[in-house]
């Protein structure tokens, strides 16, 4: 280390929790970062900007890939899944029924890895920004990447601590509520399209921020825009037709790019995607994906973990393409894996039926699962991606983004425009057409369209449905907010509990 530099570490709180199980999970520890700093004390800039960006990057295919914390955050407290326990699998001290039942606290393991990871992430892209070395496409990317991870921050706590680079290790971070976070971001967002790449559109890999990750993530704070800005986080709220014309127009910006739905719907979750891939996990596989839902006699072997609800299941009509499609069993290596939803008689890959070990019967998985005692053939399994294929985690996708606009014509009260794009989607995914279209058909269609992709929590909270679905024991309408972690209250007293915590 150089005389004219010195390490200040930035406390940004310690993993109170360490989850052990047979389910193989890594827990991330975040415990500092290291900020150089010259002898007076101000920030002097990152030595190697282009190694910090592609850091930040990989990071984004790390925390968002991981079966647990953003994730978790983000699926598992909707009525889309279930993380049964299973004799004493995945019980886990309760960090995984708490997420279901909407009972966790400000100690929960997971609320506080995510705040620890998220917060850390826009403090580096922070770091990139305001070195000096930094081209304007190396800055645009990193007020992307800070704009995503403070996004995330603002709409699972509703108040985003921001640290500048030249406060000293002692002083506390600044606290901007919500609104004033919303405000932070759009303006991150506006000011790095210009010097944003133009988006690859013929390609099943997009691990750089690009115009078109900016006008998504533009389009969803609009679309979201009188959740963040409500007196009350719970609503009730209204859209405003001048928000939701800015959803529709970030929106066409991404059609305008060359993006469009892809005709086979499994192919988006394969090296074969073509059309829809806005932005991938730069490091870090998919393959927690199908490892926390196939069970132990199938190959892989899975953790047996994850399932869906049948009443979620119901929702797709026997001809939806997105339902799945049937293993091929014919022999090649993991043909036994069906792709959408698994139920029913389980094979291998030469077509024989696949032993369940624990019980010594065939291996069938059930429309029923209970949270809690769950035996292990129980539950509807989910495989978007699939582990003879799969490619990069998806991190932005355009069909996502499509139901964003037609939400969006909707709710500013172009029905009918809402209606043929609706029909549009449906029509390509093999499903029959709406003869009108209603709020709770929006919603379902999003949810057939995107589901466990990580986003379905911020969706039911926009349409009031959060703390009604099934397994929801505290149906409390604070609970649309995660806690503060403790140790964040604790280190940084300009940090105040959220209401009900």
């Amino acid at each position: 280390m150089s005389k004219s530099n010195s390490l200040v570490i930035l406390s940004v709180g310690v993993v109170a929790a360490v989850v052990t199980a047979c389910t193989d999970l890594n827990v991330k520890e975040t415990s500092s970062i290291v900020v150089p700093q010259s002898a007076s004390g101000s920030f002097s800039g990152l030595p190697n900007v282009t190694d910090a960006l592609q850091a930040s990057y990989n990071n984004l295919g790390n925390n968002f890939a991981s079966q647990q914390d953003i994730y978790s955050l983000g699926v598992h407290v909707t009525a889309e899944m279930i993380p049964p326990t299973r004799g004493v699998d995945w019980g886990d001290n309760g960090v995984w029924r708490t997420l279901d039942q909407h009972t966790w606290d400000a100690t929960h393991a997971f609320v506080l890895n995510s705040w620890n990871n998220l917060n850390s992430e826009v403090f580096k892209a922070t770091q990139i920004i305001a070195t000096t070395s930094a081209t304007k496409a190396q800055v645009a990317e990193a007020k992307f990447l800070r704009a995503w991870n403070m996004f995330h921050v603002m709409d699972y706590w509703g108040q985003v601590p921001v640290r500048d680079v030249n406060q000293g290790v002692n002083d506390n971070p600044k606290v901007l509520s919500r609104s004033e976070a919303f405000d932070y971001i759009v303006k991150d967002l506006t000011e790095a399209l210009p010097d944003l790449a133009e988006a690859r559109t013929a390609t099943s890999v997009n691990p750089t921020a690009t115009k078109a990750s900016a006008n998504y993530l533009l389009a969803k704070l609009y679309l979201n825009k009188t959740v963040y800005k409500s007196a009350k986080p719970e609503g009730p709220y209204t859209f405003d037709k001048a928000d939701m014309d800015n959803v529709v127009k970030y929106v066409d910006a991404i059609t305008a790019a060359g993006f469009k739905l892809s005709p086979n719907y499994f192919d988006n979750f394969t090296k074969n995607a073509t059309s829809e891939i806005i932005l991938t996990g730069a490091q870090g596989s998919p393959e927690s994906r199908w490892m926390m839902t196939l069970h132990y006699n199938q190959k892989p072997s899975g953790w047996n973990g994850f399932a869906t609800l049948a009443d979620f299941y119901d929702k797709f009509e026997a001809n939806d393409t997105r339902k799945g499609v049937a293993p091929k069993k014919d022999g090649t290596p993991l043909s036994g894996i069906g792709r959408g939803f698994l139920i029913g008689p389980q094979y291998d890959e030469k077509g024989a039926a696949i032993i369940d070990e624990r019980s010594n019967k065939p291996l069938s998985f059930t429309r029923d699962v209970p949270l809690s005692g769950a035996a292990t053939d129980k539950g509807i399994r989910v495989i978007k991606y699939h582990p003879v294929d799969a490619n990069k985690y998806i991190i932005i996708r355009y069909g996502d983004a499509y139901l964003m606009k037609v939400e969006a014509l909707f709710r500013s009260g172009n029905t009918a425009g809402a209606l043929t794009a609706i029909n549009d989607l449906r029509k390509l995914r093999g499903a029959s057409a709406l003869t009108s279209v209603k709020e709770d058909d929006i919603f379902d269609e999003i949810g057939r369209e995107t589901y466990w992709e990580g986003g379905k929590r911020t969706v039911e909270v926009r349409y009031g449905k959060f703390t009604t679905g099934i397994g929801v024991d505290n149906k409390n309408a604070y609970t649309v907010l995660y806690p503060i972690p403790s140790d964040a209250i604790a280190s940084n007293p300009n940090l105040k509990q959220n209401t009900g915590y």
